[in-house]
């Protein structure tokens, strides 16, 4: 519950911790294969393309590493790898219920420095291959990037301006009476769309793009590409628990626990991130800086000092 005091949990529970965000990000990827089959008019069954994920790791790890001239193949790894690493390290500040890995006292600076990391991931992967698709695909991250980045940080700082803290774990205490999603919801779809910048998702799949061959990801094959991809589902997932106490309240809810509530209020952030890849046509990394930069950086803004005042008139 909100007013439940956050307990730090030993480093046994990481583990628990990454098999949840696994977890996550494999419903994500089921569910993502089911709505797929669903646009397409597929007549295969549910239960097939559901479970398609399992078959396709299969295959890539079954698939040998593709090389290309002079590839810089440390940098192209650790660009792949490195999503899911920044996945793990955002959920560790993402309290389940009253418990958590990091009590951090700048968690929300920490989710946004990991956020950051991400940028410097893609670009490696693109820029690792030393191949022209990918690094064009790079470069079109880099360009979404500048566009969702500082409305993002504005829209993370209007909780912790409300709950008077950058400590996650304060920030979700303080929506004991009202949830912050209710009068900062401009915040909220701000963030959201900063959620799916930086899993590289749905408006921001350009930078993957089927015409530049898959871009920065397109001469990633076997266990490369399987990371890559698991990484973007795992990031989706990551925003989606960390949307939980920054705007929904947390653990509150009636009757279940608190970690059931941030389990189920997670699934349904993610669902709803997940159904918007096909829903949100793709946005030219030039056409969104300007939608960044005159759209939604004034709005994040405009929410911020909403925010402000009203936390200084209620002092």
């Amino acid at each position: 519950m909100p007013g439940e005091p956050i307990t730090v949990v030993g480093p046994v529970w990481a583990i628990v911790a990454l098999l949840i965000l696994g977890g996550l990000a494999l419903m994500a990827s089921m569910f993502d294969g089911a709505i797929a089959a669903r646009s397409s008019g597929s007549t295969g069954g549910a239960l097939r393309h559901t479970t398609r994920p399992f078959g396709e790791a299969a295959r890539l790890m079954r698939q040998r590493r593709r090389a290309t001239v002079k590839a810089d193949r440390p940098l192209r790894r650790i660009g792949g790898a490195g999503l899911l690493v920044a996945a793990a390290l955002m959920v560790t500040v993402v309290p389940l219920g009253q418990w958590t890995l990091l009590d951090l006292d700048v968690g929300v600076v920490w989710f946004n420095a990991i956020d950051v990391m991400v940028w410097a991931f893609v670009w490696l992967t693109g820029w690792g291959a030393n191949s022209a698709h990918s690094l064009v695909g790079g470069y079109r991250f880099l360009a979404h990037g500048l566009g969702y980045e500082l409305p993002l940080m504005f829209a993370l700082v209007c909780p912790a301006i409300a709950a008077a803290s950058l400590n996650v774990g304060e920030v979700q205490t303080a929506q004991e009476s009202l949830w912050f999603v209710v009068w900062m919801p401009v915040a909220f779809v701000v963030y959201l769309i900063g959620v799916l910048g930086f899993s590289v998702w749905g408006p921001f799949s350009p930078a993957i793009g089927t015409d530049i061959a898959g871009g920065a990801r397109a001469e990633l094959s076997g266990v490369d590409r399987l990371l890559f991809n698991a990484g973007r589902y795992a990031l989706l997932a990551a925003g989606a628990a960390f949307a939980v106490p920054l705007f929904l309240g947390g653990g509150a809810g009636p009757l279940l626990p608190g970690w059931t509530w941030t389990l189920v209020k997670t699934l349904a952030v993610l669902g709803v991130l997940v159904w918007l890849r096909r829903k949100v046509p793709a946005v030219r990394p030039d056409k969104f800086m300007e939608i960044g930069w005159l759209v939604l950086l004034p709005a994040a803004l405009v929410q911020m000092f909403v925010v402000s005042v009203v936390v200084v008139v209620g002092s």
